[in-house]
């Protein structure tokens, strides 16, 4: 009886161990861990909806036992949060469009003039190429002749028959005659012979031929008035004559007395200090005041006598009838350092008449980068400046134009920038470029060559709103005594007093000039603030409620990765799990458990429980000291 007890004490030992470790981990359980996990995605829902701020949410939780509350706020609340969605969808959509908003803003300074270009409407007829043009202008007294029996007077009367003077083939002669002017009819060019009888000149068009080098293809060039198409066809030929100058200097015959007879700027003298001077192949000697010097005119005060007088000769002489068809002048305001493009901006002054023009100083600044495609310096458009001033977007355009040319003709057009390694187009060294140049043309306004989507516009830009005022000067009364103190003045007799002189005035109506900024319409600030106005419309709750929001998800994605992992673990799992370290030992007792009786067999599987007493391991009935007596 000694040894068998000295044998269970170690058991009845390790029992008590084991209840008091149960009780302990009892405890532990009991109290709040540092982080806890819902035991089932229905746990989550109900702790969510019973305690978060989100309006609405506590109605899903209180009518679980109405089942037709209960899905009439289930519905409720998830249309309510997609509307809500949709609008942060709309709002997302309009902040990705980087809208802008205008402002407007009124500055009040004095104001640097701007430069002023002024053209005498009268191509010039240098003596460099004198010779050249009287025999473009003999030919062409022969086209109009023979097209519409009309006999154009000429300057040099002495000049023998075109036709029976012998010539080169590649004289002028022979090039005009390849590119003829032609009536056409309906869709098809006929020449009209000589001797021809009259036709209706109503059934009629005009216009030239241009063909390729090998004459298999031509592009007709025709015109509605035989004004524009003679105007056209003769200006043609006058560029491939200007354009054989090898030297653009021999063309400089600046004759500034003889063109600004006045110059007067805030009551003071101008001189040539003031002006620089460049050709214009249609528009004749151009003068720029202001433009680009080492000190620029500020108007000290606004008003007509502040500004910019000029009286300008508009008497032509020497002029060119077949390329000029207008008298007067024609005037430009631009900006500094920007080139003047006389075809674009400029309007012409008409003789006889005072032309008062005032200014108004508009500045643009756009916002760059996601908000506009504008550049601010064109370094990152991918079209190569040939001017040498800032760039703007015509600049641009006229760039991209001349490269084209140059591409895919060989040569440049004349009335640009020659391109660096090229040369300018003449028909004596590229016959045929008039068809080439035409054709790319039709191309260039058809927007073929995506130049005006190359070329962006800036992102500052200056300009000048102009309104003008006309009255005749000099009036009746006082014309006498004006022409003769100019013609003593200049040493020029003027022989035409209504056609000869015209005065311009340009100053600046006010100091006031305008800025058109833009800023951002959508920033994030703003972005927020939108988001929050929407969630407290539809949900009525703050920012603290869109944490719980985020909460809720994180405790949801949690959960589902421990689902996960206990799924996928039971599954690897085939064999049953060993006894438990406190489990009981049936081996210990092989009588007694045969005696025992089902229910009171138990196993301890993955989880503490709490075990019976050590006593309540012994059997009902006699002692066990007894049995054991007895045995």
């Amino acid at each position: 009886d000694g040894s068998t007890k000295a044998g269970k004490m170690p058991e009845g030992e390790k029992m008590r161990q084991c209840k008091q470790g149960a009780e302990q981990q009892q405890k532990e359980d009991e109290q709040e861990g540092l982080i806890e996990f819902y035991g089932s995605y229905q746990e989550l829902f109900q702790f969510f909806c019973s305690n978060t701020t989100i309006h609405g949410a506590i109605r899903l939780v209180c009518s679980k036992k109405n089942k037709m509350k209960t899905a009439f706020w289930s519905v409720l609340f998830f249309l309510t949060f997609s509307l809500m969605y949709w609008q942060f969808g709309i709002l997302y959509r309009e902040y990705f469009s980087y809208p802008v908003n205008l402002n407007l803003n009124l500055s009040s300074d004095r104001l640097t003039f701007p430069a002023v270009t002024l053209c005498t409407l009268n191509p010039y007829r240098y003596s460099a190429i004198r010779k050249k043009l009287d025999e473009l202008d003999q030919i062409t007294h022969q086209t109009l002749l023979d097209l519409y029996d009309y006999n154009m007077s000429l300057a040099r009367s002495d000049w023998s028959t075109l036709s029976t003077r012998k010539r080169s083939s590649r004289s002028l002669l022979h090039h005009v005659q390849r590119h003829p002017l032609r009536r056409q009819k309906r869709d098809n060019l006929v020449s009209l012979p000589e001797n021809s009888p009259s036709v209706d000149k109503n059934d009629w068009k005009i216009g030239f031929v241009l063909c390729s080098e090998d004459n298999k293809d031509c592009f007709h060039q025709a015109y509605s008035s035989g004004v524009d198409a003679v105007r056209e066809w003769y200006s043609f030929h006058y560029i491939n004559i200007l354009a054989q100058m090898p030297d653009a200097k021999a063309l400089d015959e600046s004759d500034f007395e003889n063109f600004i007879y006045a110059c007067r700027f805030n009551e003071a003298t101008c001189d040539k200090a003031n002006y620089t001077h460049f050709h214009h192949p249609l528009y004749g000697n151009c003068y720029t005041f202001n433009d680009n010097s080492s000190s620029l005119w500020t108007s000290s005060l606004p008003g007509i006598n502040n500004g910019l007088s000029l009286v300008v000769r508009t008497e032509q002489n020497d002029f060119i009838p077949l390329l000029s068809t207008v008298t007067g002048a024609r005037v430009m305001v631009h900006d500094q350092n920007e080139p003047a493009f006389m075809d674009d901006g400029g309007f012409n002054v008409r003789p006889g008449i005072e032309t008062s023009i005032s200014m108004r100083k508009e500045v643009t600044v756009r916002l760059g980068g996601s908000y506009s495609d504008c550049t601010e310096d064109g370094s990152d458009v991918p079209v190569q400046n040939l001017y040498s001033s800032r760039y703007t977007e015509q600049m641009c355009i006229r760039s991209c134009f001349q490269h084209n040319m140059v591409e895919r003709c060989g040569c440049a057009y004349y009335f640009y920038p020659l391109p660096a390694g090229a040369e300018y187009c003449d028909y004596m060294k590229h016959i045929a470029w008039g068809y080439c140049y035409y054709k790319l043309l039709a191309e260039f306004k058809a927007d073929v060559l995506g130049c005006f989507h190359k070329c962006r516009k800036p992102c500052k830009m200056t300009e000048y709103q102009l309104s003008a005022g006309y009255s005749r000067w000099p009036s009746a009364v006082s014309e006498d005594w004006v022409f003769y103190m100019l013609s003593q003045q200049n040493k020029y007799n003027i022989t035409s007093k209504r056609n000869g002189v015209a005065k311009v005035n340009i100053f600046f109506e006010e100091w006031n000039y305008k800025t058109n900024g833009e800023s951002p319409a959508f920033t994030v600030v703003t972005l927020l603030s939108q988001f929050g106005n929407q969630w407290s419309l539809w949900f009525g709750s703050s920012v603290l409620s869109v944490m719980e929001l985020a909460e809720l998800i994180l405790d949801f994605i949690a959960i589902t990765f421990i689902l996960a992992f206990r799924w996928l673990r039971s599954h690897k799992t085939h064999s049953p799990p060993g006894p438990h370290p406190c489990s009981q030992d049936n081996t210990a007792f092989p009588d007694e458990t045969l005696g025992l009786s089902a229910p009171h067999r138990f196993t301890v599987e993955a989880v503490v429980t709490m075990l019976p007493s050590y006593n309540s391991l012994e059997p009902r009935g006699p002692s066990r000291d007894g049995e054991m007596g007895h045995e």
